[in-house]
């Protein structure tokens, strides 16, 4: 199984428009981060985890000539706002799965109501094929077992999977007992680390080591960056030996 990390940002990427932060004005790739998104593929098929804004240029820059379907996390802007973009992939293969929260669905019908048009629909909109994702309840996509991870980011429901080692988790600020059980064990955990100082919604760095110090996994990738954690490299050298801050393009065989 392949994994290439498509965006490692938070919702305004970095660099932040306008922004004169120092992280904002770094010229090492590694500080430019596009909206959050992963690519999952194996056996031929490919996932992408999210569509948000940036994910033409996503698609663009790794070579996806094709996508099995789209797995949601939630609704947020940053997660979703990309799905026109799937048009492409539409044309060539017909209506795109999704898989997603019915919640994130009636999100999805309003910001995106051209798409889900009975009547007078333009031919050229795409069509996505949904199917819903219940808590404590696994899917199988090509064979392989998708275990659902419910997490908590503020009060709103977030989504995350495990397939086989792989956990991907974003947006997460709380995440229940019996939901960390499902982690354990994995070789790879991808989960998000927005900056140094505590944030009200998501993991901040020290709360995403206290989360990988407890279930273990044998490496563990932080994503969902904002410019406020500071400087990839400076950042790199403080983290346990298993901790990478991800960074767009970096690609893991799992």
């Amino acid at each position: 199984m392949k994994l290439t990390f498509l965006g490692t940002g938070t919702s305004q990427g970095v660099p932040v428009v306008g922004s004169r932060h120092p992280v904002c004005l770094s010229t090492d790739p590694k500080d430019k981060r596009l909206r959050v998104s992963v690519l999952i593929e194996w056996d031929g098929c490919a996932y992408v985890v999210d569509c948000g804004p940036d994910f033409r240029q996503q698609m663009l820059r790794c070579g996806c000539d094709k996508i099995d379907g789209i797995l949601f996390t939630h609704e947020h802007a940053d997660h979703v706002n990309g799905l026109d973009d799937i048009r492409p992939f539409f044309f060539r293969q017909g209506d795109i799965p999704v898989y997603l929260h019915k919640r994130v669905l009636k999100s999805l019908k309003k910001r995106f109501d051209y798409m889900f048009a009975t009547a007078n629909r333009y031919p050229g909109v795409a069509a996505v094929q949904p199917h819903f994702i219940k808590k404590n309840e696994s899917f199988l996509l090509h064979g392989k077992e998708v275990i659902p991870i419910n997490v908590h980011h503020d009060k709103l429901q977030v989504f995350g999977f495990r397939i086989d080692d792989l956990v991907y988790l974003t947006d997460v600020k709380t995440i229940s007992k019996k939901q960390t059980e499902k982690v354990k064990g994995a070789k790879v955990l991808v989960v998000n680390a927005l900056r140094i100082e505590p944030h009200t919604t998501h993991f901040n760095l020290e709360e995403a080591l206290a989360f990988i110090k407890k279930v273990r996994p044998e490496k563990a990738y932080l994503t969902h960056i904002s410019h406020l954690i500071g400087f990839h490299e400076e950042v790199q050298n403080t983290l346990p030996e298993n901790v990478f801050l991800a960074y767009d393009g970096l690609v893991l065989d799992i």
